[in-house]
């Protein structure tokens, strides 16, 4: 697996990626990051070779491109989602940007927890685990360092739990 490089904290971004940050929190930034920015992602995670996202771009944060197997369809499907760096993988948090539903990897993982993740030029298979306990409230204070948003995003999910896992690299 590739080591993942230590993820800029809110603190330590700049005007920009924090503004971005803020936005893409924010009822219209979700509604447009939902929307809009998984079709920027993968042309630019691409042409950059995998060194980068349309997001990763603009915020700063980790992003890794995640390709699951379909709950239902069977199907590989691969989205980007925010990689966070653990001591044993990289943690990934099924927020949806707190709409009602979970994003529809959260059900593939759950069903199939292999998984194939790209980042920093590199693609490796995983293994989903989700975190819970202490590991899970661990996982998300370290998150909230690097963005801030989960906080509003677990606010407006309030009928669901946001749940966490880490992709352990696959022996």
């Amino acid at each position: 697996m590739a080591g993942p490089t230590e993820p800029i904290t809110f603190a330590e971004a700049n005007v920009a990626q924090r503004a971005m940050r803020r936005f893409a929190s924010s009822g219209p930034g979700s509604w447009v990051f939902a929307r809009v920015a998984h079709h920027l992602d993968r042309p630019v995670y691409r042409m950059t070779d995998g060194r980068h996202t349309a997001a990763s771009l603009i915020t700063g944060l980790p992003i890794l491109m995640l390709t699951t197997t379909g709950a239902r369809s069977g199907k590989r499907r691969t989205v980007p989602v925010l990689g966070l760096p653990t001591g044993e993988g990289l943690a990934i948090i099924a927020s949806n940007y707190g709409q009602e539903r979970h994003p529809a990897w959260y059900h593939n993982l759950r069903k199939n927890p292999e998984a194939d993740v790209g980042m920093n030029e590199r693609t490796w298979s995983a293994r989903a685990v989700e975190a819970e306990g202490e590991r899970r409230e661990r996982i998300w204070r370290e998150a909230l360092k690097i963005y801030p948003g989960y906080a509003t995003y677990e606010k407006r999910a309030d009928r669901r739990r946001i749940h966490v896992f880490v992709l352990e690299p696959a022996d």
